[in-house]
């Protein structure tokens, strides 16, 4: 994607921290007949050399054929975001602007065809995203648990390729940037007054907080 050199995010812990934060995504695959999308959560896996991205899709869904086939997969990670009127800027002659955060992961992506794998991958996504749960699925019948595991299919998508784009008024003064902090901060709108804490988070304006991690 295009990322202005101040725009761009080379922190692959803060890329991280930020998928983690907002696991879910919009995968994308190519096709004969076009791009083929699917808005999903997932798990975000890294060890000290490799990221790795796993979910699953409904067996009803046609994504999981094309996996494999194509070139090359793409994970969109999008956060809070924000309209910036230019009444927040100190100089007349300003346009106003939409502030936002993005990774973008590029990757192969495979099915995986092992039970287990694919087993731990709905059993993972559960631990992460509803914990409470746990307990109740594992006192469902292997039969039922098997039947529900028959309509997904698991996959996970190596990253080749990671890119950080947060578009946060870095380009503005400091008071320009602490006008626009408190202008968002103050809206009832959750993406709105997100867009906020992340400037904040991250160091811009003129109070200075610790960096997101």
């Amino acid at each position: 994607m295009y990322i202005p050199e101040f725009n761009r995010v080379e922190d692959r812990a803060l890329a991280f921290a930020f998928m983690r934060a907002n696991p879910f995504a919009i995968f994308v695959s190519t096709t004969a007949s076009g791009p083929f999308a699917t808005h999903l959560p997932f798990l975000i896996d890294e060890s000290a050399d490799q990221m790795t991205l796993r979910g699953h899709v409904a067996k009803a869904n046609p994504h999981w054929q094309i996996i494999g086939r194509d070139h090359q997969s793409l994970v969109i990670f999008h956060g809070p975001h924000a309209y910036v009127s230019p009444a927040l800027y100190e100089i007349r002659e300003s346009v106003p602007t939409w502030n936002y955060a993005a990774v973008h992961v590029y990757g192969k992506a495979r099915v995986l065809t092992d039970e287990s794998a694919a087993r731990q991958v709905l059993e993972d996504l559960i631990a992460q995203f509803d914990s409470s749960y746990t307990e109740q699925w594992n006192s469902f019948s292997d039969e039922y648990r098997d039947r529900m595991q028959r309509h997904i299919v698991a996959f996970e998508i190596t990253a080749m390729r990671v890119e950080t784009k947060f578009k946060l008024s870095q380009n503005r003064t400091r008071a320009e940037q602490e006008n626009v902090i408190r202008a968002l901060a103050g809206s009832s709108d959750s993406a709105i007054a997100g867009t906020a804490v992340l400037m904040r988070q991250l160091g811009l304006g003129t109070e200075r907080t610790r960096r997101i991690s």
